[in-house]
């Protein structure tokens, strides 16, 4: 009877193990830049999909993985603050006259939309949107 129970908690033990191992080691920084929130992950999406022809045609089921890699991407080199900033930022660049300016003159306005470029240019050459 012991026999049964030490076979039976060594085997828990290699399938616990098995199973903790499978999965890929993070590093702090990769976490806290690849930490977006799945609702804003699918936001991007849409909007990228909507931005390339939507969901109708031949190129819908390609452009549906092509965006997901492309927010990805972006993910990989911004945090989700400066995603989120940049974004916001970029929208706001539009208002116009001295109300606009709060928005599109500041160093950080500037440096975040410019990281948010460059940001969005390489996830482009990483990834085939159509």
């Amino acid at each position: 009877m012991n026999k049964k129970l030490v076979l039976s908690l060594a085997i828990s033990v290699f399938i616990t193990a098995c199973a903790t191992t499978s999965t890929p080691v993070q590093t702090i920084d990769t976490v806290a830049k690849n930490d977006f929130p799945t609702r804003d992950r699918v936001e991007y999406v849409f909007n990228c999909i909507a931005k390339h022809g939507g969901l109708n045609g031949s190129k819908a089921f390609i452009n549906q993985y092509a965006c997901g890699c492309k927010i990805d991407k972006i993910a990989e080199k911004l945090t989700f603050e400066e995603y989120e900033s940049a974004r916001t930022f970029s929208y706001l660049k539009k208002t116009p006259g001295e109300n606009g300016a709060v928005f599109r003159d500041p160093k950080q306005s500037k440096d975040l939309r410019k990281l948010l470029k460059e940001a969005d240019k390489y996830a482009e050459s990483q990834c085939f949107v159509m």
